[in-house]
């Protein structure tokens, strides 16, 4: 008997489980394959534009992702660093077996944990809610609560030109049976499609044809508790596609599973294949390909911006149409991956599932794509589940406290239809969700509910502390005026800037300099959380309310929003709706105070 069984070792499944573990609940983590832990099946890299504050506020709930990639770290990057701290991301390229030990490690020495290798098949419910799970050799484990973290492997299916075989990413193999356990519960499955380049020998690449791209010096770490320096081990390369190399893709079109009919499933539109860009932008004479290494001692290395699934002989052929892969040997080809997923409404934002109490879902297998939005979707996942366990009240994050809560809100809320990635412009309050501050924001909640470590805790409220201090004496000699010119810095205005800690430091410019905005921010959220504070009844009769258009209330009573807020988020609920549910809560509330 386990009190939560967690199925899938990716990222998601691996934040997911330490999370539960950490907080005392007894937890069991199955996995298709323990050599597959934590892999990267794609870009050996963490983090990115909008990924990066996914990853920090991951590390500051109590996550392991940012520990783990400052451990492993080959080259890391700020990327939009001439524009506002509001887009500020880090981004880091991986040791990719070594992240995955990293990351073995942590979950065998965590207490309260079990690891296994395994299928899970089945889950079962006894009134309703999850009981147990049964696996594919016939193992029976009763439990009260479990998280599916399937990633891309539930019926997974390889595309490579006109060869297509049932698989998962990296020859690895699928998960066949939990889809249809999950139908069976009332799950609406659909299939999405994600891709990844092909690998090249390192010996056959022509370096000096390409475009050397250095990394940060000096690299700045993601967890908020690495102490160690973060070091720049391995150079990345730029080159660039060329006229031969559309030629001989749009030539062979007919033979793109994309363009064919092999494959009708959407892909994820900001991760598009090459032969989706060269048809979508046929104008442009060139695209951006960037080298990089799959690890210190790999003779891999990755080809970012060339994700294709057209067939051997013509990725052969345009891949050696690459200044400096001229005379390149393919080590593994190129492909394309299509998987069931779910549709995301039908959970709450706690991750849980509305239908089916003690079952919930993290990752891919909630449409989305990306490391960094299955790890953050992970612990959320993990929290709640022990939260359910325990019989505490579930943690929720709202869009003005967390891009996660910013990313819940979109699946559980609006749903997607094609792999959902996080980008910057998706939270209307960026400018407060600022990488650099997500310790300041979530680490306090995350202490409160005993994931968060006592060390975690003092040095957020150390850094606290410290910028209170910085932003006192700015204040009290007048310097936070000459801080606001842009061509002063905060070093040059502090007397002994050693003495404080570059967070605290960073953070006390940012207040200073963008304190109007701020203080815009602020007033913006202060309104927004007063809709999201006026909470719905869980047993709200919906299809009874006077008023409500019928598209309201089917859409209403299916998805069961938690605020007055995320109802009016809801695609079909409109104005009017949210009127008549403001004048229904008001009533309510008068009959219960009478």
């Amino acid at each position: 008997m386990y009190d939560i069984v967690v199925i899938g070792a990716g990222h998601a499944g691996c934040e997911a489980a330490l999370a539960c573990a950490r907080m005392g609940c007894e937890t069991l983590l199955f996995t298709l394959n323990l050599d597959a832990v934590a892999l990267m099946a794609c870009n050996p890299a963490i983090g990115g534009t909008g990924k990066g504050h996914l990853v920090r506020e991951v590390d500051a709930l109590g996550g392991e992702m940012g520990r783990a990639i400052d451990d492993t770290t080959l080259q890391s990057r700020m990327l939009n660093r001439s524009k506002g701290p509001a887009v500020h991301s880090l981004r880091a390229q991986a040791d990719k077996r070594e992240y995955q030990k990293r990351m073995k490690r942590a979950l065998f020495a965590q207490d309260h944990l079990t690891v296994r290798q395994g299928e899970v098949i089945r889950l079962e419910t006894h009134g309703g809610r999850i009981s147990a799970v049964i696996t594919k050799t016939g193992d029976h484990i009763p439990c009260r609560a479990a998280v599916v973290c399937t990633g891309v492997y539930l019926k997974g299916k390889i595309f490579i030109g006109e060869a297509q075989w049932e698989g998962g990413p990296q020859g690895l193999l699928p998960a066949t049976g939990l889809s249809e356990s999950l139908a069976d519960l009332g799950f609406t499955l659909r299939r999405f499609k994600t891709g990844t380049p092909a690998r090249v020998d390192a010996r056959s690449i022509d370096f000096s044809a390409m475009e050397p791209q250095p990394g940060d010096e000096p690299p700045v770490p993601f967890s908020f508790l690495t102490d160690h320096a973060v070091e720049n081990r391995m150079m990345c390369y730029l080159t660039y596609t060329n006229p031969r190399t559309h030629e001989i893709i749009l030539q062979n079109l007919d033979r793109a599973p994309m363009f064919n009919g092999a494959i009708q499933s959407l892909g994820p539109r900001y991760c598009p294949s090459i032969e989706s860009k060269i048809v979508r932008f046929r104008d442009k004479e060139r695209h951006q390909l960037f080298l990089e290494p799959e690890g210190y001692n790999d003779a891999e290395w990755y080809v970012q911006g060339m994700s294709s699934s057209l067939p051997e002989d013509v990725q052969w052929a345009m891949y050696r149409t690459i200044p400096g892969l001229e005379h390149c040997v393919l080590t593994r080809l190129a492909y394309a991956i299509e998987y069931d997923c779910i549709d995301s409404t039908v959970l709450s934002p706690t991750l849980g599932a509305l239908q089916v109490p003690g079952l919930y879902l993290a990752g891919q297998v909630n449409g989305t794509s990306g490391y960094e939005e299955a790890a953050a979707q992970g612990i959320l996942a993990g929290i709640n589940a022990a939260h359910y366990v325990l019989a505490r009240e579930p943690l929720l994050l709202t869009r003005d406290q967390a891009y996660i809560g910013v990313m819940v809100d979109d699946l559980t809320t609006k749903g997607t239809d094609e792999p959902y990635r996080m980008m910057t412009s998706r939270a209307e309050h960026r400018l407060y969700l600022r990488q650099d501050n997500a310790d300041l924001r979530l680490t306090a909640r995350a202490h409160a509910i005993g994931l968060a470590s006592d060390e975690r805790m003092r040095r957020m409220e150390e850094k606290a502390r410290q910028t209170e201090e910085i932003l006192a004496y700015l204040r009290d000699t007048r310097r936070d005026a000459l801080l606001r010119h842009p061509e002063n810095s905060i070093d040059a205005l502090l007397p002994d800037p050693a003495q404080y800690a570059p967070g605290a430091r960073q953070q006390a410019e940012i207040q200073v300099k963008y304190e109007g905005y701020l203080q815009k921010e602020q007033a913006a959220i202060l309104k927004a959380r007063a809709m999201e504070e006026k909470l719905l009844p869980a047993d709200a009769p919906y299809m009874d309310i006077t008023g409500l258009r019928m598209e309201a209330r089917q859409k209403l009573s299916a998805q069961r929003p938690v605020s007055l807020a995320q109802a009016a988020r809801i695609p079909g609920v409109s104005p009017a709706d949210v009127a008549v549910l403001m004048v229904w809560l008001k009533k309510r509330e008068s009959s219960q105070n009478a």
